[in-house]
């Protein structure tokens, strides 16, 4: 999906604070949760989303969405990742 796509898709869906985030390459976050909804189109490098046992690889292009308080794990790429996101 571009960019203008996702951000109609985003504002269709209530997702009103739109923020663009750049994480270091083969960089991680330890298991946490967000006070917020997440969907986010990544615009460079990938990065994988661990919830539980099952893990996501989501690459240039690609959407993931996180509900509000779910824990999860984040690895970032080679190339670090950038992906623009929308949160409620």
């Amino acid at each position: 999906m571009h960019r203008d796509e996702f951000l109609a898709l985003l504002s269709s869906e209530g997702f009103d604070e739109v923020v663009t985030v750049t994480r270091e390459p083969n960089g991680s976050l330890d298991i946490h949760a967000h006070p917020f909804e997440a969907k986010a189109l990544i615009l460079e490098g990938d990065v994988t989303i661990r919830i539980g046992d099952d893990a996501s690889t989501y690459r240039t292009g690609d959407i993931f969405h996180l509900a509000t308080h779910i824990d999860h794990a984040e690895q970032y790429g080679p190339q670090g990742v950038s992906y623009l996101v929308g949160r409620k």
